[in-house]
């Protein structure tokens, strides 16, 4: 009765609360954007958004955001996912690299079906020719804060001190949301489209954080049961 009362405190944590809460309010408004962005095609928000940017944006800061959004782009993520698993191939941390290809290959076939499934048009003034995927979401925003998420938790779980720890994470963090204003800024996305990937994104990593916790907490109490069994069959022997 004891074990079952603490598993559920385990459950209903306060980070599991938070959580929660979040993974809830996300795709909430993700779903809210998509209906009246997408499916009503309202335009405001995007409106007000691009007129403000166009009021303060400069030749300088478009050159600067071109320079951000490559770090969002599959021309940089795919050989920085490559180097992080193989870094911990290397350190024959075989799982750790496989749940990075698995996140990296799930995220992209997540994202690949809700362009599909939305099939929005880039705006018609974007700064950047030749783009032929759909607008929404946004695949830069949505990529960046799952990938700069990554590291994020495997800084969390290192041997850091906690200041250095959190002023890295600040820093990735305002890093991924300023791929995904680089986007708004050089008119490739609708900034509804940002927003929404933005919390796609919180959702994703959430409910990738949870699924790989409870696959490597069943893997390990396998390996637990496993060991138990063989030391009793030892100790059997042994007495024998």
């Amino acid at each position: 009765m004891q074990d079952k009362h603490k598993k559920l405190l385990q459950w209903f944590s306060l980070n599991f609360i938070i959580s929660a809460v979040l993974l809830i309010v996300s795709v909430l408004i993700f779903t809210l954007i998509a209906n009246e962005a997408v499916l009503e095609h309202e335009k405001i928000v995007d409106d007000k958004v691009f007129s403000f940017f166009d009021s303060i944006v400069t030749p300088g800061i478009i050159n600067i955001m071109q320079v951000f959004t490559f770090f969002g782009s599959a021309q940089f993520l795919l050989p920085a996912y490559i180097v992080l698993a193989g870094y911990f191939f290397l350190r024959k941390k075989y799982i750790n690299g496989f749940e990075i290809i698995i996140v990296g290959i799930a995220s992209q076939a997540l994202l690949y079906g809700l362009k599909q499934l939305f099939h929005r048009q880039r705006p018609n003034l974007s700064l950047i020719k030749n783009i032929t995927t759909y607008s929404f979401p946004s695949g830069h925003t949505f990529s960046s804060l799952v990938f700069y998420s990554i590291i994020i938790y495997i800084i969390g779980r290192g041997k850091w001190k906690p200041v250095y720890k959190w002023i890295t994470s600040i820093f990735l963090l305002l890093f991924a949301l300023t791929i995904g204003l680089s986007r708004i800024i050089l008119k490739v996305h609708y900034p509804t489209d940002v927003f929404a990937s933005l919390c796609l994104a919180v959702a994703w990593v959430i409910s990738c954080n949870w699924i790989l916790k409870r696959i490597n907490k069943k893997s390990a109490n396998i390996l637990l049961g496993r060991d138990e069994g063989a030391n009793i069959k030892t100790k059997d022997s042994t007495h024998n």
